[in-house]
Protein backbone atom coordinates (compact mmCIF):
# COMPACT_ATOMS: atom_id res chain seq x y z
CA UNK A 1 0.00 0.00 0.00
CA UNK A 2 1.03 3.41 -1.10
CA UNK A 3 0.46 7.08 -0.94
CA UNK A 4 -0.41 6.84 -4.95
CA UNK A 5 -2.70 3.89 -4.66
CA UNK A 6 -4.73 5.90 -1.60
CA UNK A 7 -5.07 9.01 -4.71
CA UNK A 8 -6.38 6.97 -6.69
CA UNK A 9 -8.85 5.73 -5.16
CA UNK A 10 -9.79 8.85 -3.61
CA UNK A 11 -9.97 10.43 -7.42
CA UNK A 12 -12.32 7.83 -8.57
CA UNK A 13 -14.47 8.03 -5.41
CA UNK A 14 -15.00 11.32 -6.18
CA UNK A 15 -15.36 11.38 -10.30
CA UNK A 16 -16.81 8.15 -10.23
CA UNK A 17 -15.13 7.55 -13.23
CA UNK A 18 -11.62 5.90 -14.05
CA UNK A 19 -10.49 7.39 -17.42
CA UNK A 20 -11.21 10.91 -15.86
CA UNK A 21 -9.80 10.06 -12.13
CA UNK A 22 -6.49 8.71 -14.55
CA UNK A 23 -6.19 12.04 -16.40
CA UNK A 24 -6.75 13.79 -12.66
CA UNK A 25 -4.03 11.94 -11.63
CA UNK A 26 -1.67 12.24 -14.60
CA UNK A 27 -1.56 8.02 -15.58
CA UNK A 28 -3.24 6.37 -18.10
CA UNK A 29 -6.42 4.50 -17.09
CA UNK A 30 -4.70 0.50 -17.62
CA UNK A 31 -2.02 1.85 -14.74
CA UNK A 32 -4.87 3.69 -12.19
CA UNK A 33 -6.83 0.46 -12.83
CA UNK A 34 -3.87 -1.79 -12.31
CA UNK A 35 -2.67 0.11 -8.77
CA UNK A 36 -6.20 -0.28 -7.60
CA UNK A 37 -6.53 -3.94 -8.51
CA UNK A 38 -3.35 -4.40 -6.68
CA UNK A 39 -4.62 -2.39 -3.74
CA UNK A 40 -7.82 -4.50 -3.29
CA UNK A 41 -6.18 -7.51 -3.44
CA UNK A 42 -3.79 -6.80 -0.79
CA UNK A 43 -6.38 -5.31 1.50
CA UNK A 44 -8.33 -8.85 0.36
CA UNK A 45 -11.57 -6.49 -0.32
CA UNK A 46 -13.39 -4.94 -3.21
CA UNK A 47 -13.64 -1.41 -3.18
CA UNK A 48 -15.60 -0.94 -6.42
CA UNK A 49 -18.67 -1.69 -8.37
CA UNK A 50 -17.66 -1.77 -12.28
CA UNK A 51 -20.52 -1.47 -14.64
CA UNK A 52 -20.90 -0.17 -17.82
CA UNK A 53 -22.89 2.61 -16.81
CA UNK A 54 -21.14 3.94 -13.57
CA UNK A 55 -18.49 3.29 -10.83
CA UNK A 56 -19.86 3.31 -6.84
CA UNK A 57 -18.16 2.56 -3.85
CA UNK A 58 -18.99 -0.75 -2.28
CA UNK A 59 -19.93 0.12 1.93
CA UNK A 60 -16.31 -1.41 2.52
CA UNK A 61 -15.11 1.16 0.02
CA UNK A 62 -16.54 3.82 1.56
CA UNK A 63 -15.07 3.61 5.05
CA UNK A 64 -11.49 2.71 3.25
CA UNK A 65 -11.60 5.43 0.86
CA UNK A 66 -12.98 7.87 4.18
CA UNK A 67 -9.61 6.61 5.78
CA UNK A 68 -7.45 7.52 2.64
CA UNK A 69 -8.56 10.99 2.67
CA UNK A 70 -7.62 11.23 5.86
CA UNK A 71 -4.27 9.83 5.52
CA UNK A 72 -3.42 12.12 2.55
CA UNK A 73 -4.42 15.10 4.22
CA UNK A 74 -2.10 14.40 7.34
CA UNK A 75 0.73 13.57 4.30
CA UNK A 76 0.31 16.67 3.01
CA UNK A 77 0.46 18.39 6.18
CA UNK A 78 3.67 17.11 7.02
CA UNK A 79 5.11 17.97 3.27
CA UNK A 80 3.69 21.54 4.24
CA UNK A 81 5.43 21.53 8.02
CA UNK A 82 8.55 20.74 5.99
CA UNK A 83 8.53 23.59 3.61
CA UNK A 84 7.53 25.40 6.31
CA UNK A 85 10.49 25.17 8.09
CA UNK A 86 12.48 25.90 5.43
CA UNK A 87 11.16 28.57 4.61
CA UNK A 88 10.03 27.69 1.65
CA UNK A 89 7.90 29.50 -1.38
CA UNK A 90 8.38 26.17 -3.52
CA UNK A 91 5.96 23.65 -4.22
CA UNK A 92 2.33 23.32 -5.06
CA UNK A 93 -0.21 26.00 -3.70
CA UNK A 94 -3.80 25.85 -4.26
CA UNK A 95 -6.06 28.57 -3.95
CA UNK A 96 -9.41 28.60 -4.34
CA UNK A 97 -11.44 31.56 -5.11
CA UNK A 98 -15.29 33.01 -5.98
CA UNK A 99 -16.43 33.27 -9.26
CA UNK A 100 -17.46 36.93 -8.65
CA UNK A 101 -14.01 37.59 -7.15
CA UNK A 102 -11.77 35.47 -9.73
CA UNK A 103 -12.22 37.56 -12.81
CA UNK A 104 -11.79 41.04 -11.14
CA UNK A 105 -8.90 40.15 -8.54
CA UNK A 106 -6.35 37.05 -10.53
CA UNK A 107 -5.36 39.33 -13.28
CA UNK A 108 -4.26 42.19 -10.81
CA UNK A 109 -1.50 39.80 -8.35
CA UNK A 110 -1.26 36.72 -10.03
CA UNK A 111 0.96 37.83 -12.76
CA UNK A 112 2.65 40.40 -10.30
CA UNK A 113 3.34 37.43 -8.14
CA UNK A 114 4.61 35.29 -10.62
CA UNK A 115 6.87 37.87 -12.13
CA UNK A 116 8.77 38.44 -8.30
CA UNK A 117 8.50 34.72 -7.27
CA UNK A 118 8.82 32.44 -10.01
CA UNK A 119 9.63 30.08 -8.23
CA UNK A 120 6.08 29.72 -6.64
CA UNK A 121 3.86 27.26 -8.13
CA UNK A 122 0.54 29.05 -7.29
CA UNK A 123 -2.76 26.79 -8.71
CA UNK A 124 -6.11 28.85 -8.93
CA UNK A 125 -9.37 27.40 -8.79
CA UNK A 126 -13.00 28.72 -8.78
CA UNK A 127 -15.54 27.42 -6.74
CA UNK A 128 -18.71 28.43 -4.89
CA UNK A 129 -18.83 29.80 -0.85
CA UNK A 130 -19.39 25.97 -0.05
CA UNK A 131 -17.45 23.90 -2.29
CA UNK A 132 -14.61 26.13 -1.38
CA UNK A 133 -15.06 25.24 2.28
CA UNK A 134 -15.43 21.68 1.61
CA UNK A 135 -12.70 21.66 -0.33
CA UNK A 136 -10.12 23.26 2.16
CA UNK A 137 -11.99 20.66 4.72
CA UNK A 138 -11.09 17.66 2.68
CA UNK A 139 -7.65 18.97 2.08
CA UNK A 140 -8.12 19.91 -1.82
CA UNK A 141 -7.28 23.46 -1.35
CA UNK A 142 -4.80 24.94 0.73
CA UNK A 143 -6.90 28.66 1.41
CA UNK A 144 -9.55 30.21 -0.18
CA UNK A 145 -10.25 34.23 -1.35
CA UNK A 146 -14.03 34.22 -0.47
CA UNK A 147 -16.40 36.97 0.77
CA UNK A 148 -16.90 36.51 4.87
CA UNK A 149 -20.72 35.31 6.10
CA UNK A 150 -20.26 35.19 9.36
CA UNK A 151 -18.09 33.17 11.43
CA UNK A 152 -16.34 29.89 10.66
CA UNK A 153 -15.04 28.31 13.17
CA UNK A 154 -12.62 25.59 11.62
CA UNK A 155 -11.21 28.28 9.46
CA UNK A 156 -9.47 31.14 10.23
CA UNK A 157 -10.15 34.42 8.03
CA UNK A 158 -7.50 37.17 7.41
CA UNK A 159 -9.57 40.32 5.93
CA UNK A 160 -8.43 41.60 2.53
CA UNK A 161 -10.39 44.61 1.46
CA UNK A 162 -13.95 45.50 1.54
CA UNK A 163 -15.70 46.03 -2.01
CA UNK A 164 -19.18 48.00 -2.92
CA UNK A 165 -21.71 46.56 -5.11
CA UNK A 166 -22.80 48.88 -8.51
CA UNK A 167 -25.64 48.79 -10.34
CA UNK A 168 -25.28 48.19 -14.37
CA UNK A 169 -27.98 49.73 -15.76
CA UNK A 170 -30.15 49.39 -19.39
CA UNK A 171 -30.12 52.53 -20.98
CA UNK A 172 -33.91 52.58 -21.77
CA UNK A 173 -34.42 52.03 -18.06
CA UNK A 174 -35.94 54.78 -15.92
CA UNK A 175 -32.98 54.47 -13.18
CA UNK A 176 -31.27 56.19 -16.26
CA UNK A 177 -31.78 59.13 -15.10
CA UNK A 178 -31.22 58.56 -11.55
CA UNK A 179 -27.56 59.93 -10.38
CA UNK A 180 -27.52 56.49 -7.65
CA UNK A 181 -29.74 53.80 -6.95
CA UNK A 182 -31.98 53.68 -3.48
CA UNK A 183 -33.01 49.90 -3.14
CA UNK A 184 -37.13 50.68 -3.24
CA UNK A 185 -36.31 51.28 -6.99
CA UNK A 186 -35.04 48.07 -7.77
CA UNK A 187 -38.46 46.27 -7.03
CA UNK A 188 -40.27 47.01 -10.28
CA UNK A 189 -37.09 46.38 -12.53
CA UNK A 190 -36.24 43.30 -14.19
CA UNK A 191 -33.40 41.84 -12.50
CA UNK A 192 -30.72 39.90 -13.89
CA UNK A 193 -29.06 37.85 -11.14
CA UNK A 194 -26.91 34.75 -10.07
CA UNK A 195 -28.76 31.62 -9.29
CA UNK A 196 -29.35 30.72 -5.19
CA UNK A 197 -26.09 29.90 -3.89
CA UNK A 198 -24.50 32.39 -5.05
CA UNK A 199 -23.11 34.78 -1.90
CA UNK A 200 -23.26 37.57 -4.28
CA UNK A 201 -26.76 37.30 -5.33
CA UNK A 202 -27.65 36.03 -1.85
CA UNK A 203 -26.23 39.38 -0.12
CA UNK A 204 -28.11 41.54 -3.07
CA UNK A 205 -31.32 39.80 -2.00
CA UNK A 206 -31.34 40.52 1.45
CA UNK A 207 -29.82 43.85 1.90
CA UNK A 208 -32.33 45.12 -1.13
CA UNK A 209 -35.53 43.56 -0.29
CA UNK A 210 -35.91 42.39 -3.75
CA UNK A 211 -39.47 40.57 -4.59
CA UNK A 212 -38.55 40.41 -8.14
CA UNK A 213 -35.49 38.40 -7.33
CA UNK A 214 -37.33 35.17 -9.17
CA UNK A 215 -37.96 36.52 -12.28
CA UNK A 216 -34.52 36.23 -13.88
CA UNK A 217 -33.90 32.74 -12.56
CA UNK A 218 -37.18 32.29 -14.84
CA UNK A 219 -35.33 33.82 -17.56
CA UNK A 220 -31.66 32.30 -17.53
CA UNK A 221 -30.48 29.52 -15.68
CA UNK A 222 -26.83 29.60 -13.83
CA UNK A 223 -25.51 32.58 -16.02
CA UNK A 224 -22.49 35.15 -15.49
CA UNK A 225 -22.27 38.71 -14.42
CA UNK A 226 -20.03 39.18 -17.82
CA UNK A 227 -23.34 37.79 -19.56
CA UNK A 228 -25.79 39.69 -17.46
CA UNK A 229 -23.83 42.66 -18.09
CA UNK A 230 -24.22 41.88 -21.92
CA UNK A 231 -27.67 41.55 -21.38
CA UNK A 232 -28.14 45.05 -19.68
CA UNK A 233 -26.12 46.36 -22.70
CA UNK A 234 -28.71 45.28 -24.95
CA UNK A 235 -30.97 47.16 -23.49
CA UNK A 236 -33.21 45.17 -20.98
CA UNK A 237 -33.29 45.19 -17.20
CA UNK A 238 -30.30 45.46 -13.98
CA UNK A 239 -27.99 44.05 -13.02
CA UNK A 240 -24.50 44.46 -10.46
CA UNK A 241 -21.29 44.57 -10.41
CA UNK A 242 -18.46 44.65 -7.85
CA UNK A 243 -16.50 47.65 -7.29
CA UNK A 244 -12.91 46.03 -9.11
CA UNK A 245 -14.99 45.39 -11.98
CA UNK A 246 -15.36 49.35 -13.09
CA UNK A 247 -11.60 49.26 -13.89
CA UNK A 248 -12.12 46.72 -16.72
CA UNK A 249 -15.33 48.20 -18.27
CA UNK A 250 -14.67 50.78 -21.49
CA UNK A 251 -15.78 54.32 -21.49
CA UNK A 252 -19.98 53.19 -22.97
CA UNK A 253 -19.79 50.70 -20.51
CA UNK A 254 -19.41 52.94 -17.36
CA UNK A 255 -22.08 55.34 -18.63
CA UNK A 256 -24.51 52.35 -17.23
CA UNK A 257 -22.71 52.29 -13.88
CA UNK A 258 -24.97 53.67 -10.48
CA UNK A 259 -24.06 53.60 -7.41
CA UNK A 260 -26.07 52.77 -4.65
CA UNK A 261 -27.58 55.42 -2.26
CA UNK A 262 -26.58 55.30 1.46
CA UNK A 263 -25.77 52.93 2.87
CA UNK A 264 -23.76 51.45 0.26
CA UNK A 265 -23.96 47.85 0.69
CA UNK A 266 -19.91 46.49 0.94
CA UNK A 267 -19.28 42.87 0.99
CA UNK A 268 -15.53 41.66 3.19
CA UNK A 269 -13.59 39.99 0.86
CA UNK A 270 -11.28 37.42 3.49
CA UNK A 271 -8.36 35.23 2.93
CA UNK A 272 -9.51 31.23 4.86
CA UNK A 273 -7.60 29.21 5.40
CA UNK A 274 -7.91 25.49 8.09
CA UNK A 275 -6.74 25.92 12.00
CA UNK A 276 -4.23 23.55 11.17
CA UNK A 277 -2.41 25.38 8.11
CA UNK A 278 0.82 25.88 8.15
CA UNK A 279 2.82 27.41 4.99
CA UNK A 280 2.17 30.93 6.42
CA UNK A 281 5.42 32.38 4.60
CA UNK A 282 3.47 31.70 1.10
CA UNK A 283 0.57 32.89 2.30
CA UNK A 284 1.72 35.88 3.62
CA UNK A 285 3.19 36.36 0.11
CA UNK A 286 -0.66 35.87 -1.62
CA UNK A 287 -1.84 38.72 1.39
CA UNK A 288 0.91 41.46 0.36
CA UNK A 289 0.47 40.91 -3.03
CA UNK A 290 -3.57 41.00 -3.07
CA UNK A 291 -3.41 43.92 -0.74
CA UNK A 292 -0.89 45.53 -2.61
CA UNK A 293 -3.28 45.92 -6.25
CA UNK A 294 -6.25 46.75 -4.65
CA UNK A 295 -6.81 51.02 -4.02
CA UNK A 296 -5.78 52.14 -1.03
CA UNK A 297 -9.14 53.26 -0.06
CA UNK A 298 -11.15 49.49 -0.42
CA UNK A 299 -8.64 48.47 2.35
CA UNK A 300 -10.95 50.01 5.22
CA UNK A 301 -14.74 49.63 5.63
CA UNK A 302 -15.82 53.22 5.46
CA UNK A 303 -18.54 55.22 7.51
CA UNK A 304 -20.67 55.20 4.41
CA UNK A 305 -20.75 51.61 3.61
CA UNK A 306 -22.16 49.05 5.07
CA UNK A 307 -21.78 45.20 5.41
CA UNK A 308 -23.69 42.76 3.66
Amino acid sequence: MNLQQLEYIVAVSRLRHFAKAADQCGVTQPTLSAMIQKLENELGVKLFERTSQQVSLTPIGQKVVAQAEEVLAHASLLRDVVEEEKHSLSGTFRLGVLPTIAPYLIPRFFPLLRRQHPETDLRVVEMQTEALYRAMHEGELDAAILVKLGERKEFDQQTLYYEQFFAYVARGSKLAQASSIRTEELQHEFLWLLDEGHCFRDQLVKFCRLKSAQESKKAYTLGSIETFMRMVEGGQGVTFIPELALEQLTPSQRELVRPFALPVPTREVVLATPHEFVRHALLELIRQAVVACVPPHMLSLRSMQQRV
